[in-house]
């Protein structure tokens, strides 16, 4: 077996039809897709084991709902593939995505091989075209911490030990970054072959208290580089990434709270929590060295001007739902 796809599962009934039969059309023969039921209310399991009776490549495994990291970590545990592959439920890929990704892989016996992708909405696609970036130093700082654009060799992941971190959310954030220093070799592929829908009641565009817990997620990522004596060399990497979390991706998502002492509250301790982990934050060097837009909107922040954005941020955010429909989604 060439590639195992892993498939966690969970009430996607509407949507789960499209992403099966986009990997059962895989250009690549030796594949196996691991659906794994994540305890579905739906009719899900009965879609998935309705496919297993007609399609020899697809493994239907059904366990106690346990989130979306449990059924990933389960799904590897099952896996027979030299390279490994995760693609979400409610998102689809092209018939060569596997093929394209694992001869690149053969070829230079990659760790990780990395793919482009498309935003889908209801009625148009946007296209992600990736930097590249080849060190670990780099990959904490500006790579994609996302999984499931990426195929892995399994042999080397079960090596690492690195698992999606049980019962929290951004558990892409933890999985990419702990990885990273164990990357010895990292290359990609200029295709798009990965279809993220973009849905409004997705987990990833529901902001809500739940935000707060990538303060945990980061927490655990510095936890273990302490542990595995890998700080001292990256220090200055992870002090950029939570810097660019927080002030970034974490800001925008606590912005969209809607129960305003919530927002508040989470906001607050967004920017606490780089504060007193990285007091000196503002000094590091890669961020004074950058020039992106990221780093601009950065550098501009300190205490005050941080209870500026909180204030000015939710409201341009209304106002984006309200007059911008293509914005909304």
């Amino acid at each position: 077996m060439k590639v195992s796809v892993i498939v966690p599962v969970y009430n996607v009934e509407k949507h789960l039809k499209r992403c099966l039969d986009s990997l059962l059309a895989q250009t690549l023969q030796e594949i196996e897709v691991i659906a794994i039921d994540d305890g579905s209310t739906d009719s899900s399991l009965e879609i998935l084991q309705d496919y297993a009776k007609t399609f020899g490549k697809l493994k239907c495994v059904s366990k106690k709902n346990g989130g979306l990291s449990d059924a990933r970590n389960y799904g590897l545990s099952c896996a027979s593939g030299e390279y490994v592959g995760y693609v979400d439920s409610d998102d689809f890929v092209d018939p060569d995505m596997f093929e394209v990704m694992y001869r690149e892989a053969k070829e230079h016996g990659s760790d990780i091989v990395e793919c482009n992708l498309h935003h889908t909405y209801a009625n148009y696609e946007d296209t992600e075209i990736m930097v590249k970036y080849y060190k670990p130093e780099e990959f904490l700082c500006f790579g994609r911490h996302i999984a499931w654009n990426k195929i892995y060799r399994r042999a080397w992941l079960l090596e690492t030990g690195i698992q999606f971190p049980f019962g929290l959310i951004y558990e892409d954030v933890s999985f990419f970054s702990k990885l990273a220093p164990y990357i010895r070799r990292y290359d990609y592929v200029d295709i798009a072959p990965v279809h993220y829908v973009q849905r409004s009641g997705s987990l990833n565009n529901l902001s809500s208290t739940s935000t707060i817990q990538i303060l945990d997620i980061l927490r655990d990522i510095l936890d273990f580089y302490k542990v595995k004596g890998f700080f001292g060399q990256y220090s200055s990497q992870l002090e950029y990434m939570y810097a660019r979390i927080l002030l970034c991706s974490s800001f925008a998502r606590m912005c969209r709270i809607r129960d305003k002492t919530c927002r508040k509250e989470a906001l607050r301790a967004n920017y606490n929590e780089l504060a007193e982990t990285f007091p000196d934050w503002r000094k590091n060097h890669v961020l004074r060295t950058d020039k992106s837009i990221n780093a601009l909107f950065m550098r501009m922040q300190n205490r005050y001007t941080y209870r500026m954005f909180c204030a000015v941020f939710p409201v341009l955010l209304r106002l984006k739902r309200w007059f911008g429909p293509k914005w909304a989604e």
